[in-house]
């Protein structure tokens, strides 16, 4: 098993409000000891099993720390395909390495097919142009499937909700909105065979089945 470290950013260093502010607008960065921290971790238990969420402004201690550690960084694939110039964003299947993990989608965003239908025409263009496939609302779940498990990341994840290709009405949580979140569930009989013979399949294609 792995655990997802969320924020790792704040393992190295985080903002300091005052107990009286009533907004965070007032602060000040202040350094953490994430070295002390990991390596009294790695003392007591070995390897860590951890991913580092390593998204948005990374500063390079940060990524000093996950290189000291052998932390696995992030890619979501929901972020690659916006803009003219996605083919140098490092999400984009092309830029990932190998000590990381990658995501269609995170608990965070919205599922695969409810990003699609809300998505502009040039990153849906671009997402079509890169797959090499015209991509629709219908297939772009299976589409970010393919490009992930065909990516060098040691490991892929799809939110099941992906795998079962449901729409916005399944969006696990929306960030800063305070009211209706993580009230999705999934229910006896939505899996069925057809779902995991897919995935199967799939991952054989890509080299992602066990070797047992």
């Amino acid at each position: 098993d792995l655990a997802e470290l969320d924020h790792f950013r704040g393992f190295c260093g985080y903002w300091e409000i005052p107990a009286g502010e009533e907004t965070a607008v007032n602060g000040a960065w202040k350094s953490a000891p994430a070295s002390d921290f990991f390596t009294s971790l790695q003392r007591h238990f070995g390897k860590l099993p951890f991913i580092a969420e390593d998204l948005g402004v990374i500063t390079p201690d940060v990524r000093q720390v996950m290189q000291d550690f052998s932390l696995p960084g992030m890619h979501v694939l929901q972020f690659a395909f916006a803009g003219k110039d996605f083919a140098h964003n490092p999400d984009v299947p092309h830029a990932h390495e190998n000590r990381s993990v990658v995501y269609s989608g995170t608990h965070d965003n919205a599922t695969t097919r409810g990003w699609f239908a809300a998505a502009g025409e040039v990153e849906k263009n671009n997402l079509s142009q890169y797959a090499g496939t015209q991509v629709t609302e219908h297939n772009a779940s299976e589409v970010l499937a393919r490009l992930a498990f065909g990516s060098v990341a040691d490991l892929a994840v799809l939110p099941v909700q992906d795998a079962l290709n449901l729409g916005k009405e399944a969006r696990m949580n929306t960030p800063g909105i305070g009211e209706g979140n993580w009230s999705w569930r999934l229910v006896p009989g939505q899996l069925h065979e057809d779902s995991f013979s897919r995935l199967k399949a799939m991952a054989g294609v890509y080299g992602r089945l066990p070797e047992s």
